[in-house]
């Protein structure tokens, strides 16, 4: 089985000379398919950074990556946009929709770009609706609906495309209590069926929930926790 994620020796530099910073300073990192991992860190650790390289936003100084099986680090902004959208669903802690427009619309957004029929988008889309508990809120705003709903929603419009990859950055940070836990159930049943799902935060009680636990500072991997999951209550 090949791994969703292979990160050897990644670097990543800002500057130069005298000025530059480190933010990465040769990462080795390996996740397999399937597997729930938190990737925890504080502000200037370089989790931001290394969240910016996963998701193909960002591209190293030196090293290697590789995204199932393609090699991340040798693409140009073409490509990596091309993989971006086919291999990784990614979740923001804003949420992102697009105010004036349907939960159902929001999730076929990217099989409109992919020219997917219209169809063929709206099986995906209810379907994907249907794997966060919101087929009943398809047609709603996103006015309409609580914060955790919103997160629902954009959670089902990461998983249409069938990604390799849950890429969450921060997923609960504007949530209150009640939403959190719905929105952190969402993710524990994806993971649950299969899902890789790869989850940045800096909030314990959120990164309990994940079964691996990998901590960066000053640009470097310097904790990597598996533990068997007994549940969140």
């Amino acid at each position: 089985m090949k791994p969703v994620i292979a990160v050897s020796q990644l670097t990543k530099t800002y500057g130069s000379g005298d000025t530059a910073v480190h933010a990465l300073r040769g990462i080795e990192l390996t996740v397999m398919p399937g597997e729930y991992v938190a990737i925890m860190g504080a502000s200037g650790s370089g989790k931001s950074t290394l969240l910016n390289m996963l998701g193909c936003l960002d591209v190293p100084t030196s090293g290697e990556y590789t995204l199932d099986g393609f090699p991340v680090s040798e693409m140009n902004e073409r490509q990596l946009s091309l993989l971006r959208n086919r291999k990784i669903g990614f979740i923001f802690q804003s949420f992102n929709l697009v105010p004036r427009t349907s939960a159902l619309s929001n999730v076929e957004l990217p099989l409109v770009y992919s020219g997917l029929n219209r169809t063929n988008r709206r099986i995906r889309a209810l379907a994907a609706l249907e794997m966060v508990g919101l087929t009943d809120r398809a047609k709603h705003l996103p006015n309409e609906l609580s914060g955790g709903q919103q997160q629902r929603v954009a959670v089902a419009r990461a998983l249409v495309t069938g990604p390799a990859m849950l890429l969450a950055d921060e997923p609960t940070g504007n949530l209150d209590r009640a939403s959190t836990d719905e929105v952190l159930g969402v993710f524990d049943r994806l993971n649950q069926l299969g899902r890789t799902v790869v989850m940045i935060t800096h909030e314990d009680e959120v990164a309990r929930h994940a079964h691996r636990v990998i901590r960066v500072s000053d640009g470097l991997v310097v904790a990597d926790e598996t533990r068997r999951h007994v549940g969140v209550a």
